[in-house]
């Protein structure tokens, strides 16, 4: 037996057994920014025609179908999950529409809502998040985490494909930003770099459960913000300070932000800074 055949043999014996290994991480890429040159003109690879449009939902059909094969989902299951996807998509353009036109009049360094579609690694995420909660709405399996660990890699900014974000959506600067299976955000929320909407039990048995907060309409979260809970709500039109740890809910209309002190160096006192919060 040669070295390479018993390397061979030894390598099979200790691999896994997996449910898709026919699924490949490019396909669900290439799925991504089919739906994009769908939704965007500025992602599309010839001018914008309605016979461009047909062409290309015929191609992200096919990727859909072909992976949808790969996950062992039924020609006719198959079939009823495109339709829907498909007719998904408007909403999904709507959303997608306000959330751009929200960046857009939210940081005044925007100049354009074009500048916004092509540049902004928040817009790209939030859009890789639509597209595969849309699937994961319809119980595909791995495939729309694929769509947005794709947009993680890209941007920085993970977004569980389960959680529920409503519209519009702002995330600005964006690297760092974790959101949650489980979390569940209103309308025009802002949201900065570093910010983490996460659990507070990593337990597998508590998968089921809602480990993530719930921020609701009209709430600004700035840098490196930790939230954490399932039973955590930020009340509407609050404000989060940035570096604030929140482990417990806060009414509507509060401000929270980390006290800051200046000592003279050389104290051997340790600094504390609790968070405060204020409610209007």
């Amino acid at each position: 037996m040669s070295v390479r055949t018993k390397l061979v043999e030894e390598l099979l014996a200790t691999r896994l057994s997996f449910a898709y290994s026919r699924l490949r991480p490019e396909q669900a890429e290439r799925l991504l920014h089919g739906c994009l040159s769908i939704l965007f003109p500025h992602f599309a690879l010839c001018p914008e025609t309605p016979a461009f449009l047909l062409a290309a939902t015929d191609r992200v059909e096919a990727d859909l179908v072909e992976l949808l094969a790969a996950v062992d989902i039924t020609a006719s299951k198959a079939a009823g999950i495109v339709e829907e996807f498909f007719d998904s998509l408007p909403g999904v353009a709507r959303a997608l529409n306000s959330d751009a036109t929200f960046i857009h009049g939210g940081d005044p360094a925007a100049h354009s809502v074009d500048e916004v579609v092509l540049a902004y690694p928040g817009f790209f995420a939030i859009a890789a998040y639509r597209i595969a909660h849309e699937l994961e709405a319809r119980h595909v399996p791995i495939i729309p985490r694929l769509v947005s660990e794709y947009a993680h890699q890209k941007t920085g900014i993970d977004i569980h494909p389960g959680c529920q974000i409503g519209a519009p959506f702002f995330i600005d600067h964006g690297t760092g930003v974790v959101i949650g299976e489980t979390t569940k955000i209103g309308h025009r929320v802002k949201v900065y770099q570093g910010v983490t909407l996460g659990a507070l039990s990593v337990r597998k048995e508590d998968a089921r459960a809602k480990r993530h907060p719930t921020i609701e309409d009209d709430v600004i979260l700035y840098a490196s913000a930790v939230i954490l809970g399932g039973k955590t709500v930020i009340g509407e039109r609050s404000i989060v300070g940035g570096n604030v740890w929140l482990t417990e809910s806060i009414p509507a209309g509060s401000v929270v932000y980390r006290s800051s002190e200046v000592r003279m160096r050389g104290t051997s006192d340790p600094l504390q800074h609790p968070p405060v919060v204020q409610t209007h």
